[in-house]
């Protein structure tokens, strides 16, 4: 089947690695996503993904609760780190070649992010893990994943979620929230939808950048949206 995106920007909050845990990493969903991802790799798609790190440190809720704001922030970066490690280790033992590149440098573990070479590493057809947030405190990861897919030219923005998409309620406390299958960037500022946060949505709206939340607990459901079947909802 033919795809309708040949590049993506895949962004998996640390939430959803942990699974009903809620904090820590549940392998055996780290290994589910890690099988849906190599089914997507073997489609042939130029495939990033950035991971955040709220199932180990949030920056903004450490820092409510006393930490200095941006010593909390750096905390949540080496967080992500730490999931990007897990994902490369489990994704690389089901054949599938990864490298993970951080904005804050620390070539024991991965290697510092360079666009140009980030962008080659797709080309060769690895999957690149992009961790470290920006690099930069009071930036969060959906800011980082939306600037990572910018970089390398992806053609859409993948937000992973643990509902069927954006909802004009909140499904899992309004029984009476239905579901909106498709909206513009400016029906989603106007009716508050909470897509990403304000910078990283208007960095989308700003280049075009289209996006598609998704529920990352459909089996298949990655590959479904880069065939251009509707899984979803898009934003555009």
């Amino acid at each position: 089947m033919a795809l309708a995106y040949r590049r993506a920007l895949l962004k998996v909050s640390g939430e959803a690695l942990a699974g009903e845990k809620g904090q820590g990493l549940d392998y055996t969903i780290v290994e589910e996503l890690a099988n849906e991802l190599k089914a997507v790799h073997a489609l042939g798609v130029h495939l990033g993904l950035v991971v955040g790190g709220g199932n180990i440190i949030r920056g903004a809720t450490a820092s409510r609760d006393g930490l200095d704001r941006v010593s909390a922030d750096y905390m949540g970066m080496l967080s992500t780190v730490i999931n990007a490690l897990a994902l490369q280790d489990v994704l690389e033992k089901v054949g599938v070649d990864t490298r993970v590149m951080t904005a804050i440098r620390m070539e024991s573990l991965a290697e510092p992010y360079i666009r140009r070479r980030a962008i080659r590493h797709l080309e060769k057809g690895r999957v690149v893990i992009f961790a470290g947030g920006t690099g930069n405190p009071f930036f969060s990861t959906d800011t980082a994943g939306v600037l990572r897919a910018l970089e390398i030219e992806a053609e859409v923005i993948l937000k992973a979620t643990n509902v069927d998409g954006i909802y004009t309620g909140d499904p899992k406390k309004d029984p009476s929230a239905t579901f909106i299958p498709e909206l513009s960037f400016q029906e989603a500022i106007v009716r508050n939808y909470a897509v990403m946060d304000a910078n990283a949505f208007g960095l989308c709206k700003a280049n075009n950048l289209p996006i598609v939340v998704f529920n990352m607990n459909n089996p298949g459901a990655i590959a479904r949206v880069l065939q251009g079947e509707r899984v979803g909802t898009l934003v555009r």
